[in-house]
């Protein structure tokens, strides 16, 4: 049996889940928001991009808690990055969110901008004031993000860009 590299397992990570709420979440953020980002750019550049911002996440969360005991798992750091990206590209896209107020249940259209902000400022707010976030690598998300929102522009393919935007708006038609 060979050992896998150490360096090996900063991608291996990004594949891995902490359960099926943990993949679905991703995915469906992947989802929702990667399809518009994979679409500006082409398929390979999107992997390299993904791959990038993963490294990034898993990079800020060793430099935020390098003595970690517990190991690092999701796609969450990379999924960040193409957020980062997406508020970039799409700040004035609408964005239907689900609120959850006790029993109560309902969907609010919120700006890129604004419901990405804000995720952003809670995660730098969970990894400033809470410690021992319950496992969630927050700096990883955080680093993703920032990694996002600096390679977004390395990675866009000029003439894909020009075949989504509306003509007449200078807007993405779709999120």
């Amino acid at each position: 049996m060979t050992d896998t590299p150490h360096y090996a397992t900063v991608f291996t990570s990004m594949f891995m889940h902490g359960g099926w709420f943990h993949l679905i979440g991703n995915m469906w953020f992947l989802w929702v928001f990667g399809n518009n980002i994979e679409d500006s750019m082409g398929h390979a550049r999107f992997v390299v991009f993904y791959l990038l911002c993963g490294v990034a996440a898993a990079a800020a969360q060793i430099l935020a808690d390098p003595r970690a005991g517990v190991p690092m798992v999701g796609a969450s750091g990379a999924i960040s990055g193409v957020l980062g990206a997406y508020v970039l590209l799409y700040p004035r896209v609408r964005v239907h969110t689900l609120i959850f107020l006790g029993f109560f249940v309902t969907t609010i259209t919120l700006r890129a901008y604004l419901m990405l902000g804000y995720w952003f400022v809670l995660q730098l707010l969970i990894g400033t004031f809470a410690r021992g976030q319950g496992g969630v690598a927050v700096w990883a998300h955080v680093g993703g993000f920032l990694a996002g929102l600096a390679l977004i522009k390395l990675f866009i393919n000029p003439e894909l860009m020009a075949q989504h935007v509306a003509p007449d708006s200078g807007e993405w038609p779709r999120a």
